[in-house]
């Protein structure tokens, strides 16, 4: 299993766990770093030089990276504002980008271009997701609003509207049917794609709400990570609490303040 740790400083720390040994350093940005993810098939397929990592900073760079080297392979350049998240297609050719610009886009790696470049929400994209058939894409908006593209059309499907702040997490169910959205008014709301419409409102946490993840195999459980220094497990059906992270949680806020972390564990789905 691979985590890695990324700051304000633009430095991001890869580590083999549950040793703890520092294995790469990667040097690149210059500024705070929003994310950097594992692409889909990292230590399962894809050779340690080729793509296996992605991250984008403050400064609207965006960055490619191998596991053996501490320079990036490449820069996705177009972005001239903060690029706030990436996220990997399931196919692994595309990289997704949202920015403080109001929009977001696709890019084909393969073929080296922009294929999407969207627009639609009133305020920075901050997050996106993507449908694990790879037909469609998730995104939420400093403006409190989803939005659901077809990746086909570039067209949006469905509006998801409730939040009363911000939207800083969304992710979709592995049965295809559903979205968690997580926001700056300390809610989780789970969205039903076939009835087109929110389906739970969690009141999740005493702070903001800053990450969504569903468990990868089927779904029945929900992951939410808050400002509140808590993480916590619900259960389906009716998205019941199950179990509060504090404790773990704390233990690493100690360790790594100011400080992002995603684990890789070979051959499944990330775990962020």
């Amino acid at each position: 299993m691979l985590s890695f740790v990324f700051d304000r400083s633009g430095l991001c720390k890869l580590w083999s766990v549950p040793d703890c040994n520092l294995l790469h350093t990667l040097r690149g940005h210059n500024t705070n770093v929003g994310a950097i993810v594992f692409h889909p098939k990292s230590t399962v397929s894809l050779d340690q030089k080729d793509v296996n990592l992605a991250s984008c900073a403050a400064d609207g760079s965006v960055k490619l990276w191998s596991l053996d080297s501490d320079e990036p392979v490449a820069d996705i350049e177009g972005h001239t504002v903060r690029v706030a998240r990436v996220m990997w297609h399931p196919s692994g050719r595309f990289l997704g980008t949202t920015c403080y610009d109001r929009s977001w886009r696709l890019w084909d790696l393969e073929a080296q271009e922009e294929i999407l470049h969207q627009e639609g929400h009133s305020m920075g994209v901050y997050d996106i997701a993507f449908h694990q058939d790879g037909s469609l894409a998730g995104t939420g908006g400093l403006d409190a609003f989803g939005r659901v593209w077809d990746l086909r059309t570039g067209r949006c499907i469905m509006f998801l509207e409730g939040h009363l702040k911000e939207i800083y997490g969304i992710n979709f169910s592995p049965n295809g049917y559903h979205i968690a959205t997580g926001s700056g008014d300390n809610t989780c709301k789970v969205w039903d794609l076939r009835q087109r419409r929110c389906v739970y409102t969690i009141p999740a946490h005493q702070n903001l709400v800053t990450g969504v993840k569903f468990e990868p195999i089927h779904g029945n459980f929900l992951l939410t990570g808050a400002y509140d220094n808590t993480a916590k497990i619900w259960t389906h059906p009716g998205w019941s609490p199950l179990k509060t992270l504090a404790e773990l949680l704390k233990a690493f806020l100690a360790g790594h303040v100011g400080s992002h972390m995603e684990l890789l564990e070979p051959g499944r789905q990330r775990l962020q």
